[in-house]
């Protein structure tokens, strides 16, 4: 089967099964797309992982936000308007922008908001945001912001709105002692399953889950032989180091490059914390065949300024993926299910052309690359119709 006939019917299995599941899935949605006054106004529980059951008296309308793998999922539910705050804003905002362009009618008013962990996040700060919910993970509060204890947090909890977050499932790192007996490590689309109960869009969950699975499988069942497989190293350039990841490791900050099964050129490298740093010499001894450059779609991480530093180094130049032209412009480890579906299929051509096609290359503060429609891994109306609630 040719590739424009697979992606045909790829598609229409896809459509199919969101067709099937319309008329459930029209009856929670008002004709903007949100969900209905009877569904606003019930208060519902929603069990949140290590903090205990959550009860709701209403959806959400104001959210405070950390990193973007919630905003993502807000936008992918219907609720990009409730984002009050953003970690990282101009790159997580470029960064969601650039995919957004390529799904129609979506979108995500970033500007303006505020980095609410730029300068540490206090208690009155907290207050003054006001929000219903707080996806940000209370170990990582404990761990990371000073002036905070388990009863403050609780005491935001009450007053204000639960906390909801799962940071350290990003590598399976461990947790503040205080959540370390029920803390359980999530994926991405666990972790977007438990947003969805957090605003009541279950449909939108499962329909959007159904075209990760659907691509998913595709691509594990396409994949070369392991021994026809490259070396990639996963870092980010530094000053005179690189900030290594691995590739293929549990946790959701893996979640675009462990369904590839590459072989990680660092994976004998082990470093204390989320990531290492490595220099030169490692680098070379290791050689990849291909270096994923996260950040590298962002304005602050150009590919091009990336690929003339590392040519212009005297060790740098001497990487195999420097010499072949291999070194690409990756994504974001903090990811949400929108950004996951384009950073797999970006990540896919990177790695296997000859399978998936080849990656047109990525431009600096240009939208994702334009890519033929009988070689896009998954349906963009398919996703922007879910988003949208128009299908």
């Amino acid at each position: 089967m040719d590739a424009s006939r697979q992606f045909d019917r790829r598609r229409r299995a896809l459509l199919g099964t969101i067709a099937a599941g319309g008329a459930a899935f029209a009856g929670c949605l008002g004709e903007d797309g949100e969900n209905d006054g009877e569904s606003n106004e019930a208060a519902y529980t929603v069990s949140l992982n290590h903090a205990g059951e959550a009860e709701f008296d209403a959806v959400p309308e104001d959210a405070f936000v950390t990193f973007p793998q919630y905003a993502d999922m807000a936008v992918a539910l219907g609720h990009g308007d409730a984002v009050n705050s953003l970690f990282s804003t101009d790159m997580a905002g470029s960064t969601m922008d650039m995919f957004y362009d390529r799904l129609e009618g979506v979108d995500f008013e970033w500007e303006g908001l505020e980095n609410p962990l730029l300068d540490g996040l206090g208690e009155e700060e907290l207050y003054a945001y006001d929000c219903d919910v707080h996806f940000l993970d209370p170990s990582y509060v404990l761990l990371n912001e000073s002036g905070w204890t388990e009863s403050t947090i609780d005491e935001v909890s009450e007053r204000l709105g639960p906390w909801y977050g799962s940071f350290h499932s990003g590598v399976h790192s461990d947790p503040a002692e205080a959540y370390a007996d029920d803390y359980e490590y999530e994926t991405l689309w666990e972790m977007f399953e438990t947003v969805a109960e957090i605003f009541q869009e279950r449909e939108r969950y499962e329909a959007l889950e159904a075209v990760y699975d659907e691509m998913r499988s595709d691509i594990e069942s396409r994949l070369p032989p392991e021994d026809d497989r490259p070396t990639v190293a996963r870092v980010t350039l530094g000053d005179g180091v690189f900030y290594a990841y691995h590739l293929n490791t549990p946790g959701f900050w893996q979640a675009e490059t462990r369904p590839l099964g590459a072989h990680d050129a660092l994976a004998d490298q082990e470093w204390p914390g989320d990531w290492g740093e490595i220099d030169y010499e490692t680098m070379l001894e290791a050689d990849p065949d291909v270096i994923l450059h996260l950040w590298g779609i962002t304005p602050q991480y150009a590919i091009d300024s990336i690929r003339e530093r590392l040519a212009d180094d005297p060790a740098g130049s001497e990487l195999a993926a420097v010499q072949n032209d291999r070194v690409v412009a990756s994504g974001m480890r903090y990811q949400g299910p929108i950004m996951n579906l384009f950073q797999l299929e970006m990540t896919a051509k990177q790695l296997y052309p000859e399978e998936f096609g080849e990656w047109p290359g990525h431009v600096s503060e240009e939208p994702y690359p334009e890519i033929p429609a009988d070689e896009q891994l998954f349906d963009r109306e398919a996703v922007a119709e879910i988003v949208t609630g128009s299908q």
